[in-house]
């Protein structure tokens, strides 16, 4: 049987035109893209797509986006084997983050990919990052199963585990990296796995998707300087339930009595803080230092090695399922889908 694929359109430099007026890229419709890369039909699966109404920016992008994705994917989960989303590369570590939580017990490919230059470009990353991105969502083990059975980036020349990846560069066609966790394949002459970093669920359940992401959370990001009156005016930010708070090296902060005592009296007013770190390699150890050790005590939560990516979608999706607050807490502390080391 030939492997049945849906690719999802959303937008983003890899569907994009020079307007001939401004000659700002802007997004083209989904037939245009595919014009320009005869090479799929080559390929021996059956395609299906479909495409946003209006295709976007993946600036643009937001929670009601990730609803749109991920009910498309519900709605025909049962007739394709896997699926690979098109997506712009500003955004697209928070949408594989998110998707990695709203797709629950997912067991099917889901990769997304996108590209530096438009594909309609001579010269462009988006042909062989379309047609790799298929080829990977059609692959099995030898048992017959889908060989990625979870939210992957594929970029270039790597396959990450989307809530474990980064943007890292905007002008490499390598443009994203997992910093803290292997790639889940190396792409070369051959798509090599690396099979003990593939994601399995612990037991196999019906897909469950959750499609409410609360977007009352926010960053706050430390930089020296920063004053109290400032902290304190970010913690009283209306309607805002959860932070995600990015602090230095392992997940340190300024040892100042007022820091810690307006994180605390945050903490206790019923607010969640999570500690990552602003590195982009590493993770967060409370008990390392004397200034990490002083955050835990006043109720911040340890990220671990979580990406800021993973750690807002995180927040976002579990106060979107209506938790209490020390529910939350709880699962932050845990790997619901691959996305920390515990």
């Amino acid at each position: 049987m030939r492997p049945r694929l849906l690719i999802i359109y959303t937008g983003g430099t890899i569907g994009m035109i020079e307007n001939p007026v401004t000659h700002a890229l802007q997004p083209f419709d989904f037939s245009h893209l595919m014009e320009n890369v005869p090479k799929v039909k080559k390929l021996d699966y059956e395609i299906d797509n479909l495409q946003f109404a209006s295709p976007i920016d993946s600036s643009n992008m937001n929670p009601a986006h990730w609803a749109e994705i991920a009910s498309a994917i519900e709605a025909s989960y049962d007739q394709y084997d896997g699926f690979v989303v098109l997506h712009g590369t500003d955004t697209m570590a928070f949408t594989a983050s998110a998707l990695s939580f709203m797709l629950e017990n997912l067991s099917k490919p889901v990769i997304i990919t996108g590209s530096q230059l438009p594909i309609g470009e001579v010269r462009t990353d988006g042909e062989e990052n379309l047609i790799t991105a298929l080829q990977v969502a059609a692959a099995v083990d030898h048992r017959g199963d889908p060989m990625v059975q979870e939210v992957a980036i594929l970029f270039e020349n790597h396959l990450l585990r989307g809530n474990r990846s980064t943007k890292m560069s905007a002008d490499n066609f390598n443009a994203f990296a997992s910093n803290n966790y292997p790639e889940l394949a190396r792409i070369g002459l051959d798509i090599t796995f690396n099979e003990d970093a593939l994601y399995r669920v612990p037991t196999r359940r019906p897909l469950k998707v959750r499609l409410t992401m609360d977007p009352h959370v926010m960053f706050i990001t430390l930089h020296p300087g920063m004053t109290e009156k400032t902290l304190r005016h970010l913690l009283a930010t209306p309607d805002v339930k959860g932070f995600v708070l990015k602090t230095y090296g392992a997940g340190n902060s300024p040892s100042y009595e007022w820091f810690t005592h307006a994180l605390a009296e945050a903490v206790e007013n019923g607010l969640v803080i999570l500690n990552v770190t602003q590195c982009p390699n590493g993770a967060v150890n409370p008990v390392l230092y004397e200034t990490g050790d002083g955050l835990q005590r006043a109720g911040v939560i340890a990220g671990g090695d979580l990406t800021s990516e993973a750690a807002i979608t995180k927040l976002m999706y579990l106060f979107g399922l209506g938790l209490p607050t020390d529910t939350v807490k709880k699962y932050l502390r845990h790997s619901l889908c691959g996305e920390m080391t515990v």
